[in-house]
């Protein structure tokens, strides 16, 4: 049950994005958000350093096949993740 006016109101799709001071305290102080490019360039730098560990000294094929496995699936949601921004108006 709504107790306040506040409550009761419905959010409109401008409100809806913004953050309210007690829900995240840090809004208070300054930015809240997320890194969209910083995410994209970790993945693709964290990536590519899994082929890079491949030069090295293994004994055997395990340490290989993570590196690679771990490197595409890294690469691979990178791409899923640009795809997704690039189309989401489209839907």
């Amino acid at each position: 049950m709504a107790r306040t006016e506040l409550e009761k109101r419905k959010a409109t799709p401008a409100a809806a994005f913004r953050v309210s001071p007690q829900e995240e305290p840090s809004a208070e102080w300054g930015w809240h958000g997320s890194f969209p490019r910083g995410t994209v360039i970790a993945g693709v730098f964290v990536g590519l350093a899994m082929f890079g560990m491949l030069i090295g000294n293994h004994g055997g094929w395990t340490e290989n096949l993570w590196l690679i496995g771990t490197g595409v699936f890294l690469l691979g949601g990178v791409g899923w993740l640009v795809h997704k921004r690039r189309t989401s108006w489209r839907s």
